[in-house]
């Protein structure tokens, strides 16, 4: 195109008489390209709302869910088949050998060997409650005024991973005869999206525990039981766990619990770690615990009081 000159107010006259107003042409420009941004922008904002504050129970929900399940091609499976043969061929023999030796020291390694037999712990009585008239924790090596035959304990604890995801956490442990205890747990977890509604998610834990290690300072365990997880994935699965704790210095212990449950071939996993303040048959504790629920984790802080009956 063929200008005849551009004043000093920028208008621009063509060589047929039209009269071309630079400025205002830059100015509906610049408000064309600042409303392109601005849609932009806010379609980026609900894609990326979609993606990262779509509810964390929801997506672990679904995780537990039975169709959720990864498709293998039948040339892969015969492939993975054909494989697993050999490698069964190859090493069954040396593997059912390891196998009788497992077997063989199963018993030492979950319940007691010899050795320990002789030993106070192995005939370790339950206290009334940790630090009760001494320094000695869940357990006693002698028979007096700090044993019982059996012990409740409840706790409450509240955890929270942010303002809009957090949850309660209910436990019950009856300790008896010594070395077994009895457990059951209730998790119910709230999240407020939103983008996406309110969601929640419940899951309830018994566990039958075998205090394998009974001392006055420490004691561990390890347990198996059942999960059922509520809501619309509505199954029942295998527990097992173990923990420990530890009475370091009157009045405060250490403790430390890990669960996993298999819920349609995925994990649920909890894992906590606390500090304990005793306060005669009470004690508050705070501390971390870790959930991860049909392949979705949740970092929470935990805080609770429990009382020992």
């Amino acid at each position: 195109m063929i200008y005849d000159h551009i004043d000093s107010n920028n208008i621009l006259v063509h060589q047929s008489g039209m009269i071309y107003d630079l400025s205002r042409i830059s100015m509906v420009n610049q408000s064309s390209l600042m409303k392109r941004t601005v849609i932009f922008s806010f379609l980026f904002i609900i894609v990326s709302s979609y993606s990262f504050s779509q509810g964390k129970l929801e997506k672990a929900e679904k995780g537990l869910y039975k169709d959720n399940t990864n498709y293998s091609s039948p040339s892969s499976s015969r492939t993975s088949s054909s494989s697993s043969y050999e490698n069964t061929s190859l090493w069954g023999g040396l593997a059912m050998v390891f196998i009788e030796m497992g077997l063989y020291a199963t018993y030492y390694g979950l319940i007691e060997s010899p050795t320990e037999q002789k030993h106070l712990a192995s005939n370790a009585f339950i206290t009334k409650y940790p630090y009760h008239s001494s320094n000695k924790g869940n357990y006693s090596y002698n028979w007096n005024g700090d044993t019982n035959l059996s012990r409740i304990t409840l706790t409450n604890r509240f955890i929270a991973e942010n303002n809009e995801l957090y949850g309660n956490h209910i436990n019950a442990d009856f300790r008896f005869l010594k070395r077994v205890s009895i457990e059951a747990d209730y998790l119910q977890l709230w999240e407020n999206n939103t983008f996406f509604g309110d969601n929640s998610l419940a899951t309830f834990t018994f566990l039958a525990k075998y205090h394998r290690v009974r001392t006055e300072k420490f004691n561990a365990y390890w347990g198996m039981g059942a999960t059922y997880v509520a809501g619309e994935v509505d199954e029942l699965g295998f527990t097992y766990g173990i923990g420990a704790e530890y009475f370091f210095a009157k009045p405060l212990s250490i403790e430390l619990n890990y669960n996993q449950s298999l819920i349609n071939t995925r994990s649920s996993d909890k894992l906590n770690a606390l500090l304990n303040y005793h306060i005669n048959q009470f004690k508050v504790n705070g501390g971390y615990e870790y959930l991860r629920i049909g392949g979705i984790g949740f970092s929470t802080f935990s805080i609770g009081v429990g009382i020992f009956i």
